[in-house]
This record gives C-alpha cells, structure tokens and sequence, in this order.
C-alpha cells in the first residue's frame, strides 16, 4: 500500500457499516467476498487481534495504517 488514499479506499471495502471499525465479522465476511473462504471467524479475530493496538477488538483506520507503515 504506497499511499494513504489507497489505504482509505482499501479499509473502506471492509467497513461495511461505515462506521470507522473494522469488527472480525467484517473482516471475514470482505475477505470471503474476494474469494477468501479460508478466513474463518477465528482467524478473522486474530488478524484484528494483531492490528489492534488499544484492545478494543475492532481496527480503526489509524491502526489499519500503522500497520501497512510496518
């Protein structure tokens, strides 16, 4: 991900409810949407688990960024 309009565009296709998170369930559901059916619920958890760096268990885009900057 080279920029952060790119990021946004990307976050935006798994914030489904436009609310500013990402939940597991979003997360699992854009990934089975792009074809990804190996993304189960629990996976989908520890993948935000791993992003998530307040412990809300939801991934905001500053997290989701921060994350790309890695």
């Amino acid at each position: 991900m080279a920029d952060i309009d790119s990021a946004k565009t990307t976050f935006e296709r798994f914030d489904k409810d436009g609310d500013g998170f990402v939940t597991a369930d979003e997360y699992r559901a854009a990934m089975a949407a792009m074809g990804d059916l190996m993304v189960t619920g629990p996976v989908a958890e520890a993948v935000i688990a791993a992003k998530d760096t307040n412990g809300d268990k939801l991934l905001s885009f500053d997290e989701f960024w921060a994350s790309l900057k890695k």
